[in-house]
């Protein structure tokens, strides 16, 4: 079942890591960014197999078992996870899940038919970290290539600090699922076996309407959750070419599994 979230320090902390990285890169100009890059952008290549996951829902016989149905994606269940969804405007477009002091927020996008876009989207990151001071480097993980970067942000004292965080991603058939590791989960990668886990067992469900590309793949609430509006801040964050033209981006309702 689905309740009030219990709020944990730790938690919290690895939650906020995420929204406030995701939030600080996806709000770099995308115009100011594209004229960086010129001229080096990577070609976009099928997408690879995926012999461990994440799966397209044509590949998974019962996605529920286990899993969160979230509509656009099934995420897998764990226990003592703590799961916030994220809204722009009216519609939810992402997830995060949060385990003891780490967090992964999952988000699922449109994709071309025969072109994966984790290439092009990995330089996109790198270019928006890099012009903030930041800085990444990109290597292949558990889950394929990734970037490992240390990203500027404002830290609740209201001075300037460096948060790590881990930016995976997977290309599928018509999608792209990227996620964002935050917390010890990045700052002991070693560490992050079962957020990586919960990547790999995500089911994207594209459906069979017209996209364009980059487009967000819309999620929904469990039937059974519980809305918990009291406490939860709005927060706005700037559309980017990260988002797949998103808009404004809000802290949405926060729903959590008890077991």
């Amino acid at each position: 079942m689905f309740g009030r979230r219990k709020k944990s320090g730790a938690a919290e902390d690895a939650a906020g890591e995420a929204e406030q990285v995701v939030d600080s890169v996806d709000s770099v100009d995308s115009d100011d960014a594209g004229e960086a890059g010129k001229g080096t952008r990577r070609v976009n290549l099928p997408p690879a197999p995926r012999p461990d996951g994440p799966w397209d829902i044509s590949e998974v016989g019962k996605p529920e078992e286990g899993r969160v149905d979230l509509g656009g994606i099934f995420v897998p269940g764990v226990e003592g996870m703590e799961l916030r969804v994220e809204v722009a405007g009216d519609a939810i477009v992402a997830a995060t899940v949060v385990l003891r002091d780490s967090a992964v927020q999952l988000q699922a996008f449109a994709a071309p038919k025969k072109e994966g876009i984790w290439g092009e989207v990995r330089d996109e990151i790198a270019e928006g970290i890099t012009q903030q001071g930041g800085a990444i480097e990109e290597l292949e993980g558990p889950l394929g290539w990734e970037l490992r970067a240390q990203v500027p942000v404002q830290l609740p004292d209201g001075n300037r600090g460096v948060q790590r965080v881990r930016f995976v991603g997977v290309d599928g058939p018509r999608w792209f699922l990227r996620g964002v590791i935050s917390g010890q989960g990045a700052v002991q990668p070693e560490a992050a076996g079962l957020l990586e886990q919960i990547v790999r067992d995500t089911v994207v469900v594209r459906g069979d309407g017209p996209m364009a590309p980059r487009d967000p793949i819309v999620l929904k609430l469990p039937n059974d959750a519980q809305m918990v509006p009291d406490g939860v801040q709005q927060e706005e964050q700037a559309g980017s070419r990260f988002s797949g033209g998103m808009g404004q981006l809000q802290r949405g309702p926060e729903i959590s599994e008890i077991r």
